[in-house]
C-alpha cells in the first residue's frame, strides 16, 4: 500500500522522457564525465596499444 503516489510520479517521468525531444550537449557531457579530449596529445598511443586495437 502507499505506492500510488510513487507510481504516478514514475508514470509522469516516463511520459516526459518518451514524448519530449532531447538535445544532447556533448561538451557538457564530456565535462561531467571527466573525458579529456587532449588525452591523445598528452599520452600518444604506443605500438602495443595499436596492435591490440581492431582496425577502423
Amino acid at each position: 500500500m502507499g505506492r500510488g503516489r510513487a507510481k504516478a510520479k514514475q508514470t509522469k517521468v516516463a511520459r516526459q522522457l518518451k514524448y519530449t525531444s532531447h538535445t544532447i550537449d556533448y561538451d557538457r557531457l564530456r565535462e561531467e564525465l571527466g573525458v579529456d579530449s587532449r588525452r591523445d596529445d598528452l599520452y600518444p598511443v604506443t605500438s602495443s596499444e595499436q596492435e591490440s586495437e581492431p582496425a577502423r
